[in-house]
């Protein structure tokens, strides 16, 4: 079992920059791959970005390349994302997942554990 919390989320202008956290619990952080996934009002949950669990290969949606950068420190259970430039259109509820197996497959369909997501705004 694994429990996720998000932090870092708020509203900030165009051009801006924010930093997500989450939190992890459990002893196994390191085996899991990590993703972030984004909600925005009447839309779909899409993918941003993951990061496998010792190999750190990352991948990201086209939309956040260049301007994301997913991390973690399996040290501290903790994973990030760093938003650079933002823009309105990366308004969102955004969470984090965690999934014991594939990368690949977090990135299809998410992972097997959420948080509980935080709000980011972006004003223009």
């Amino acid at each position: 079992q694994v429990q996720l919390v998000e932090s870092g989320g708020g509203l900030v202008q165009a051009g801006g920059s924010l930093r997500l956290s989450c939190a992890a619990s459990g002893r196994t952080f390191s085996s899991y791959a990590m993703g972030w996934f984004r909600q925005a009002p009447g839309k779909e949950r899409e993918f941003v970005a993951v990061i496998s669990g010792g190999t750190y290969l990352t991948d990201y949606a086209e939309a956040v390349k260049g301007r994301f950068t997913i991390s973690r420190d399996n040290a501290k259970n903790t994973l990030y994302l760093q938003m650079n430039s933002l823009k309105p259109e990366d308004t969102a509820v955004y969470s984090c997942t965690a999934k014991s197996t594939s990368l690949l497959a977090l990135r299809r369909g998410g992972g097997d554990y959420w948080g509980q997501g935080t709000q980011v705004t972006v004003s223009s």
